[in-house]
């Protein structure tokens, strides 16, 4: 079924909405949910949680691109349960890795400046990242936005996980310079 049909059966309570979207959406779903949490269980959850939230989120909000708005509701859950059960151990999931390799470029710190400054430093990767070329872009956001992992990526555009991992170092490096430029210190 497509999206906007799916979105009509929301906007009307029909019960089928949830139906048609779990029968659309629950692989990518859970695709999302375990690179960041690498436990099926947990992702299953949140996939469920996902549908329920979708439920009371349409209407009022009428998502341009159901994919991408189911997509972020999974991320969003899937990072909070991450919170939750990591108190003292890593779990070695693509959420961890990706933010690892992100640790480089981004400033550190968790002070009440460097917070204010969250929705500032945002705006500037969003700046940099509409400068890169698509296919850089893409792979910048699918690994550190999505989570996904460096061969998932790699098949999605037919490309070498060698040639991968290039594009996202010098995609780092590139976002590294561009936040000094900017004054961020990393």
């Amino acid at each position: 079924m497509e999206d906007n049909k799916i979105i009509e059966l929301y906007l009307s309570r029909n019960e089928n909405a949830v139906k048609e979207t779990e029968a659309k959406y629950s692989a990518y779903l859970s695709a999302v949910s375990m690179n960041i949490l690498n436990n099926r269980e947990d992702s299953s959850e949140c996939v469920n949680d996902t549908y329920f939230k979708a439920w009371n989120s349409i209407p009022p909000h009428l998502p341009p691109c159901l994919r991408y708005f189911l997509g972020k509701i999974t991320r969003e859950l899937s990072i909070d349960r991450i919170r939750k059960k990591r108190a003292a151990k890593r779990s070695g999931s693509e959420y961890e890795l990706s933010l690892e390799e992100l640790e480089e470029c981004i400033p550190k710190g968790k002070d009440p400046v460097k917070e204010a400054e969250g929705s500032l430093l945002a705006e500037v990767i969003g700046d940099y990242l509409r400068q890169c070329k698509e296919e850089a872009r893409d792979t910048f956001v699918m690994r550190y936005y999505f989570c996904d992992s460096i061969k998932m990526i790699a098949g999605s555009f037919g490309i070498s996980e060698s040639k991968v991992k290039s594009m996202l170092f010098r995609t780092r490096e590139g976002l590294r310079k561009h936040l000094e430029k900017e004054g961020f210190s990393v």
